[in-house]
């Protein structure tokens, strides 16, 4: 017998998520929380597998909120489900549930990427549950993964040539390093990352989304805000103290460190300070017993007409594994709505974004 239902204990939910090798703090308990506090509907569903509900086994979950927005309203699944592909029946059953809370919370369709590497059995599987592939992308669907099991001597010769050069740049430099957990300190990052977005051609984040993601999750040690500035007796008089160069805002959780958002100043750049950030992440990591650290993000190499081909060729120069998920598909509720609004307002918005 296989049943769905609420999982509403926070212990349950993320020792079982954690137990996934392929999970990642996007379906934490936690994460939901942050949606929670900025005002959406959250979803936390739990399949058991027995002889009857009180005695079954806990085989799959999937997280998930509503997102209202212009081009219809969606229930969003990132990350999710989480079960084995090979379990046909409980994941059909998982797609039919999701089509039935969206409807429940008036959503226009489901859109989910799940944590399985893109196969064509992946994409079948979702097919035969009656979800289309998505005409735009739900979280990142190529990653760069770096295995970090071994030493950092062993991590660093994975690392290319002007990576390591980098890295030794800023040491040298005596760079003031700080790791936070004050939310207020998503201020400046919000700052930085309106000026480094323009510079770089992106649509920024809102300050709301970023302060409150980072406040839920640091609240449980989850998040760390790595920065570094000039430092604060500089050797040479020309540099003024204490600048903030860089910032990475990570995550810690499960079998995953995540560099989820980083901003740099044009001066960072001059002090090479983004790597030495993320040698410091993968030391707090190695510390918390993780193995995997995802930077998340990256396009083919040959993309060269890609808006994210430079911050691209950035993290491969740490020697990254690439890593693609099965795209994001969608179900459908409101097929009219969907057809006629957002179906052609979301492929034009990645044509726009270059994305």
């Amino acid at each position: 017998m296989i049943a769905i239902d609420n999982l509403d204990d926070k212990s349950t939910w993320d020792e079982f998520v954690k137990s996934r090798p392929e999970a990642n703090f996007l379906q934490s308990w936690d994460i939901f929380e942050a949606h929670k506090a900025m005002g959406r509907q959250v979803v936390r569903r739990a399949v058991y597998e027995g002889e009857d509900e009180m005695s079954g086994k806990l085989i799959g979950v999937y997280g998930g909120f509503v997102e209202p927005a212009k081009k219809g309203t969606g229930l969003m699944i990132p990350g999710g489900p989480l079960i084995d592909l090979q379990n046909k029946q409980a994941i059909n059953l998982m797609l039919t549930d999701m089509k039935n809370q969206a409807k429940v919370l008036g959503c226009d369709f489901v859109r989910l990427r799940p944590q399985w590497v893109d196969s064509p059995e992946s994409r079948q599987v979702l097919r035969d549950g009656g979800a289309t592939k998505a005409p735009f992308y739900l979280s990142v669907e190529h990653a760069g993964v770096l295995d970090i099991s071994g030493t950092e001597e062993e991590i660093m010769t994975t690392f290319r040539q002007k990576a390591r050069r980098a890295i030794r740049k800023a040491l040298a430099a005596d760079l003031e390093l700080i790791a936070s957990r004050n939310p207020d300190e998503m201020d400046k990052f919000y700052e930085i990352e309106l000026d480094h977005a323009k510079r770089q051609g992106y649509v920024p984040f809102a300050k709301k989304f970023l302060k409150t993601q980072f406040k839920v999750l640091a609240e449980n040690g989850e998040a760390e805000l790595f920065i570094a500035k000039t430092p604060a007796n500089p050797k040479d008089p020309a540099t003024p103290p204490g600048q903030v160069l860089a910032e990475n805002f990570m995550v810690f959780y499960g079998n995953e460190a995540s560099y989820l958002y980083g901003v740099s100043t044009s001066l960072g750049q001059t002090y090479s300070a983004a790597p030495l950030l993320h040698l410091l992440a993968i030391r707090e990591a190695k510390k918390r017993g993780i193995k995997r650290y995802n930077f998340w993000g990256i396009v083919g190499e040959d993309d060269t007409e890609h808006r994210f081909y430079g911050v691209s060729t950035f993290k491969r120069g740490f020697g990254v594994t690439e890593l693609k998920y099965t795209p994001a598909h969608d179900i459908i509720i409101n097929r009219v709505r969907y057809n006629l609004i957002t179906k052609p307002l979301e492929t034009l918005r990645r044509k726009r974004r270059k994305v």
